[in-house]
């Protein structure tokens, strides 16, 4: 039998965190000492310690990420932020947290980091002559819209760059801010040169709550495809995760709404819980929905060939065997009953070149 995740170390119940994926801090992955809350055998009271959020600056050196992943619409991204403050249980990106040397759990949505100079940076290397155009992504690991962008303004001053240079940007948030940012995605779109998926995993706005504790609620995301679709930007609906036996239920409804609200195309993913995030998972779970704990992993180990994750390329979207193939059969369905297109129109990469400076010669064309 494929080994399962081992369980999350003790957690010290004089800790507040209100509205948190969760308050366990396991050890990052190549710490060498794991630290855990083990009650001292006297029944006292303790004062309780709010976990505030903290937000620390990086300098970075590069901002474009690159990855030559086959299962992927692009081949280099740009992170505004390390850690997300909308705190979802089953963020996929949590396990990169262990590489600052901070917990994947309460660490990644409270530790935040924030990189002021990804704008200037991302200019000098788009400046490069070797540099060859490709479709951008933006919010592949963490929220580029996510609360601290209101102080920072660091996707801003990345959205500005991308326009100026007139680079094709592929997005993916539910950060309700992205709506302050319309005003440069309107004109982006109007010349191929943007969509934006909007991520949303339920209509139920008690478990989005639970799930994804500051994110925006389902209906609010709805509005911002609303609101997107009305200044002619493609937009996508992201179904992600879809978990089976706690959401997947609503994936007619959920594809509904969004085309209702104007999504063009609808997308998605089956959970995905690598390293740190599956006992996480199962430890929310076991707190929020334990009635729907055994079915859940019953059904997404059966997906995934008996682990609770299953890395490779291509399954680790979609899973395999007969449930995975019915859940591809509802929304290709679906997708087809409402009329959603196959794909959005490909972002135009011919348009790409260095913003005019002062004092260039103006182009007669």
């Amino acid at each position: 039998m494929p080994p399962r995740s081992p369980p999350l170390p003790p957690t010290d119940p004089s800790l507040r965190a209100p509205a948190r994926g969760t308050l366990a801090q396991p050890a990052p992955r190549y710490d060498s000492e794991v630290r855990a809350w083990e009650h001292d055998g006297w029944d006292l009271p303790e004062e309780e310690h709010l976990r505030r959020r903290e937000v620390s600056v990086e300098r970075p050196r590069s901002v474009i990420a690159w990855n030559q992943s086959p299962d992927l619409g692009f081949d280099r991204a740009v992170n505004s932020y390390r850690g997300c403050e909308h705190g979802c249980i089953y963020c996929y990106a949590r396990p990169s947290h262990a590489y600052l040397g901070l917990s994947p759990g309460l660490d990644f949505e409270t530790k935040l980091i924030a990189r002021p100079d990804a704008a200037r940076v991302l200019e000098k290397e788009l400046a490069r002559k070797s540099y060859v155009v490709r479709p951008m992504g933006l919010g592949t690991n963490t929220d580029p819209w996510q609360p601290i962008e209101a102080q920072y303004r660091v996707t801003r001053a990345v959205l500005e760059v991308l326009w100026n240079w007139r680079h094709p940007v592929s997005i993916t948030t539910r950060g309700a801010l992205i709506e302050r940012d319309i005003d440069l995605l309107g004109p982006m779109a109007a010349e191929g040169l943007t969509e934006v998926g909007i991520s949303v995993t339920t209509l139920d706005a008690g478990l989005a709550r639970a799930m994804e504790p500051r994110a925006p609620s389902p209906a609010r995301r709805l509005a911002m495809i609303r609101a997107l679709s009305a200044a002619g930007v493609p937009v996508r609906l992201m179904m992600g995760p879809v978990i089976p036996g706690l959401t997947d239920h609503e994936i007619e409804a959920l594809m509904d709404a969004g085309r209702e609200a104007g999504a063009k195309t609808a997308w998605y993913a089956l959970l995905r819980l690598p390293r740190e995030v599956s006992p996480l998972f199962q430890d929310w779970l076991a707190r929020h929905r334990p009635n729907h704990a055994g079915k859940v992993m019953k059904l997404l180990r059966e997906m995934r060939g008996g682990r609770d994750n299953d890395p490779d390329f291509h399954s680790r979207f979609r899973g395999e065997g007969p449930y995975a193939d019915l859940l591809r059969a509802r929304v290709v369905a679906a997708r087809r009953r409402l009329g959603y297109a196959q794909t959005l129109p490909a972002l135009d990469c011919g348009k790409f070149r260095p913003p005019p400076r002062p004092g260039d010669q103006l182009s007669l064309f």
